[in-house]
């Protein structure tokens, strides 16, 4: 059975940094993509970063290059999602998500509808 843990939310200040967890189980990171997708009150869901483990393609939504790192332990089974420099804008509930690994390929990440399993989400709140 494919499930997603997703740990690593929580309230900082603008500037602060946090490191989402993503914990896959009931498969392996090969061959897949795994997604990080946010959404804020009254918005759609967004795609921020996904990875392709085994091409290693990795995609950045443009609002948080240079600030968000996504990353896959595949020993821990798990992806990470490093954000520094947060925003009150980045307050949203964050999830990740997985699917065939053609979903995060040539620097795109595919509409969240295209992934079939998630895991439950994260709150991340900026403010000061």
């Amino acid at each position: 059975q494919v499930q997603l843990m997703e740990s690593g939310g929580g309230s900082v200040q603008p500037g602060g940094s946090l490191r989402l967890s993503c914990v896959a189980s009931g498969f392996t990171l090969d061959y897949r993509a795994i997604g990080w997708f946010r959404q804020a009150p009254g918005k759609e869901r967004e795609g921020v970063s996904c990875i392709n483990v085994s091409d290693g393609d990795i995609y950045y939504a443009d609002s948080v290059k240079g600030r968000f790192t996504i990353s896959a332990d595949n020993g821990k089974n798990t992806v990470y999602l490093q954000m520094h420099n947060l925003q009150p804008e980045d307050t949203a509930v964050y999830s990740c998500a997985t699917g065939p690994d053609v979903l995060c390929a040539l620097g795109r990440i595919a509409t969240p509808s295209m992934y079939r399993d998630w895991g439950q989400g994260t709150q991340v709140t900026v403010s000061s």
